[in-house]
């Protein structure tokens, strides 16, 4: 009994441990994306966009926060898998299931969101490096001289991927039209189907229907004669006054 309670004794300091190393990575990770999305709005609250590109200073800040952060969550990952060991070695407890599963949550919370803001500031280093690229251009474009061999290469794929998604858009529309086809192919080949099937089923309304064709024929044989008679008759009265 005594073996029993110390081994609890232990489990229980154990998973006190990691709890107080879990949230003390939790706070850290909360103080850098705090500072990581500070360092993003720079891109455009008076910062790169309008400079032109960032500065071999603020790439490497940036590039050592995010390693930073993306260091913390591997840390953070890490220890809540030796919590989820030591829970799972433990006695079952309600408090101890709801506690582990709040420390996943906040895991992913923070996943989430250092995703999101390096997707915004990837999307806004882009559009700085695209805006300085536009400018040189248009100075040396605008500076005298012949067009510099930068320029023409720049040209020549802004060229060339405009074929490229030209020829995108004919295959999609291509494509689109084939299925399209095929979707009336098969449409039609099932309406073809079924009436065989009907034809097959009921060779007594196909013989009706072949009786109706026969007398309509027939019909207008005799209806024709008649009036080529009439005809006939009116002409020879006609010849005969």
């Amino acid at each position: 009994m005594a073996m029993t309670d110390q081994s609890l004794e232990l489990q229980e300091s154990g998973w006190e441990e990691l709890r107080r190393e879990a949230r003390k990575i939790e706070g850290d990770l909360d103080v850098k994306l705090s500072s990581y999305a500070k360092l993003g709005t720079r891109f455009t609250q008076g910062g790169y966009v309008d400079s032109g590109s960032p500065s071999v200073g603020s790439n490497r800040s940036w590039k050592s926060m995010e390693m930073e952060i993306q260091s913390l969550l591997e840390k953070l990952l890490d220890v809540n898998d030796s919590m989820s060991r030591c829970a799972a070695s433990a006695t079952p407890a309600t408090s101890i299931n709801q506690k582990l599963a709040r420390h996943r949550d906040i895991l992913h919370e923070f996943t989430q969101e250092f995703k999101r803001i390096k997707g915004n500031i990837n999307s806004m280093r882009e559009h700085a490096e695209l805006l300085s690229s536009v400018r040189d251009d248009i100075n040396e474009y605008k500076s005298p001289g012949t067009m510099s061999p930068r320029v023409q290469l720049l040209r020549e794929r802004a060229a060339i991927h405009g074929s490229i998604a030209h020829m995108d858009e004919v295959i999609s529309q291509a494509q689109t039209t084939r299925a399209v086809l095929g979707n009336q192919r098969a449409l039609f080949g099932d309406v073809q189907g079924k009436v065989k099937v009907l034809s097959d089923k009921f060779p007594v309304i196909r013989g009706l229907l072949g009786s109706i064709r026969r007398r309509r024929s027939r019909d207008t044989i005799i209806l024709s004669g008649v009036i080529a008679a009439c005809t006939l008759f009116l002409i020879i009265y006609w010849l005969s006054k």
